[in-house]
């Protein structure tokens, strides 16, 4: 046991000191450049390493088969990029002649704004903001031009439509890629206020007039409440997702007067306690420089000290990757308590029960109807 907990400390060493101080790379011994790849894909922060290297000049001075890995993971990014962006042109182009305004999230919303985020950063789809009464017709607009409903069970789709803060994803028929469009950031049932008026108020525009992204403030905090309530069981925390948060916090730190808005920002939305633990474990892990006041201000988001101490060791855990080759049955555990814990903040606990047990009955029987058959053909072709 001793042996697995130091080569799995040893594995995340090398990562998170691979994301502070790019610029030591090149005196790493070759030994250890296979593991460093290996956790770094895990964590999907390839793209990261080879976009601090490049930018330093040093991608030519480490041993060039690590150099390949990060190429291949480069080409990966930039392709995914140009995807993300012609994707966004399409949504734009099916919503035309419409008055929706669309906020783009996350990836794509780092992306088309410029922001240091989408560095080195892998995207997977495209995710909307839009309002709820214009749902429907963005819905049914991106139907008509190319888009289909993916193949979930009719429960699921009344699940989404009732009571999540998003709609069943949309995907396009020949290029295969997803749209997530929310109305809101979390559900309508989660104990934390989730009012998306203030974040259409305050958005931003981008070039194109039907697109806007977060204000700075709301776009720190959706990606915590994403980070701590969109857990996975099986892949835990991400600590990719710590690392856009790190940028961004570096990025608009520049701006007069942040730090003070991002707090208060937080207590109108309900946010302050994933900006708590934010602040704290991006301190902890990159030494992102947060004020001492900011910390000071926050001090009444923090729970109970025991609770505090847990929640410290839990999100470590769950955070950090493991080593590839030594899975560790407390992380399995600390993911899947994070995972729990964000369910019961997302649903009340008689609703979320009635949920659970309706979903494992289903399973139990088999029963895995499903809407919008007439696809299925498209997956065969």
């Amino acid at each position: 046991m001793p042996k697995l907990a130091n080569a799995t400390q040893r594995a995340q060493k090398l990562l998170l000191e691979a994301l502070k101080s790019p610029e030591n790379l090149p005196a790493l011994p070759p030994a250890d450049w296979e593991l460093l790849l290996r956790v770094a894909r895990r964590a999907r922060l390839l793209g990261r390493l080879e976009s601090d290297l490049s930018r330093a000049g040093l991608l030519g001075d480490i041993p060039p088969r690590a150099a390949n890995h990060l190429k291949a993971a480069r080409n990966v990014i930039e392709h995914r990029k140009t995807l993300v962006s012609w994707e966004v042109n399409r949504i734009v182009w099916a919503l035309k002649g419409t008055q929706v305004s669309l906020i783009l999230l996350k990836g794509a919303g780092y992306l088309l704004a410029g922001l240091p985020p989408a560095r080195g950063r892998i995207f997977a789809d495209v995710d909307l903001l839009v309002p709820e009464d214009q749902i429907r017709e963005v819905e049914d607009r991106l139907i008509g031009r190319g888009w289909f409903k993916t193949q979930i069970d009719p429960y699921d789709d009344r699940y989404y439509r009732v009571w999540m803060h998003e709609i069943p994803p949309l995907r396009h028929q020949e290029r295969g890629t997803e749209i997530d469009i929310h109305h809101r950031l979390l559900p309508r049932t989660s104990h934390l206020k989730s009012d998306p008026a203030p974040l259409f108020a305050a958005a931003l525009p981008l070039a194109e007039p039907r697109l806007r992204v977060l204000a700075p403030t709301d776009m720190v905090l959706h990606a915590l409440v994403h980070l701590f309530l969109e857990g996975d069981p099986d892949e835990g925390l991400r600590l990719r997702d710590l690392v856009d948060v790190h940028d961004l916090l570096c990025h608009f730190a520049q701006q007069p007067g942040f730090w003070a808005s991002l707090v208060a920002r937080a207590h109108e939305l309900g946010f302050e306690r994933p900006l708590f633990y934010g602040l704290q474990h991006a301190q902890r892990l990159f030494a992102t420089p947060v004020p001492v006041e900011t910390l000071q201000n926050l001090a009444s988001a923090a729970p109970l000290w025991p609770i505090r101490k847990l929640m410290e060791g839990l999100i470590n855990r769950a955070l950090l990757p493991g080593h590839p080759d030594h899975p560790s049955r407390s992380t399995s555990l600390a993911r899947w308590l994070i995972y729990v814990r964000a369910h019961w903040l997302r649903m009340p606990p008689i609703l979320l029960t009635r949920h659970l047990w309706f979903k494992a009955w289903l399973r139990f029987r088999g029963v895995r109807k499903r809407v919008d058959l007439a696809q299925l053909d498209l997956k065969q072709q």
